[in-house]
């Protein structure tokens, strides 16, 4: 079962991986494998239960922060990741959840976040054609590694927005996406009726979530995507440097 202790600090992660275009699943998902937590030994379904309560802490913040919901523009942009999610789901967490496969999606989504950001701004109002893209560019976002924020501002970048709204119509498509993900795997973590010890995990988790999840709110929103990118792709090789030296190590216990 999860650990408190590890999930409050995963927890603090969430935030500003989930909201910066950096990669939850390079940060949340591969943390606990690089420092040898138990966390990266329990089962899938245990796993993913932490990824609620985390998801849900990061919800509830955007929640918050919203005034108005522009229905229209967000259901273009929840539908393609919602398809794809059900339609991949089980095919990404069974394939797409390595190392080297979230490395990839760290430097692919690098290089394309460089090349949207030098796209002139020429945009300040977005239609229901924008929320299709982005919508998209969620969906792609399945992918580990590329990041859902990564992709959705690479995308606003690229249909000529300014970076600071590039950034607010990527939190804005995010919360029914993270809102869904959080139900329908909260309907699932019912269902397994867990002890009393993971509640209280999942609830130390999505606290910290939230808190990390305002805290990032207020990172500057301007900066451009290249500081981001060269973050990415100085994490992927630090990834890869992590996989390969346990891969020999292997090799010599053989």
């Amino acid at each position: 079962m999860p650990r408190a202790d590890e999930t409050f600090l995963l927890g603090l992660l969430q935030g500003p991986a989930e909201l910066l275009p950096v990669s939850s699943s390079a940060h949340v998902g591969l943390l606990p494998w690089a420092l040898g937590w138990e966390h990266a030994s329990l089962p899938a379904a245990e796993r993913k239960e932490v990824e609620v309560a985390l998801h849900l802490g990061t919800a509830l913040v955007l929640a918050l922060e919203r005034r108005t919901f522009r229905w229209p523009f967000l259901a273009a942009a929840t539908l393609p990741p919602a398809l794809a999610g059900l339609a991949f789901e089980r095919l990404v967490e069974e394939r797409l959840g390595t190392p080297r496969t979230v490395a990839f999606g760290l430097v692919a989504g690098a290089v394309a976040m460089v090349l949207a950001d030098r796209v002139p701004v020429t945009r300040g109002t977005s239609s229901v054609a924008d929320g299709l893209v982005l919508g998209a560019a969620q969906a792609l976002a399945l992918i580990p590694g590329v990041s859902r924020s990564g992709a959705t501002r690479a995308a606003a970048r690229a249909r000529g927005f300014s970076r600071a709204d590039a950034a607010a119509l990527s939190r804005e498509v995010a919360l029914p996406v993270l809102a869904g993900a959080t139900v329908l795997k909260g309907f699932r973590l019912a269902r397994r009726r867990p002890p009393r010890s993971t509640v209280v995990a999942l609830g130390a988790g999505a606290a910290a979530a939230a808190l990390s999840s305002r805290a990032a709110l207020r990172v500057e929103r301007d900066a451009p995507l290249s500081a981001f990118a060269a973050y990415r792709v100085a994490l992927a090789a630090a990834i890869l440097a992590v996989s390969h030296d346990r891969a020999v190590c292997q090799d010599r216990r053989r």
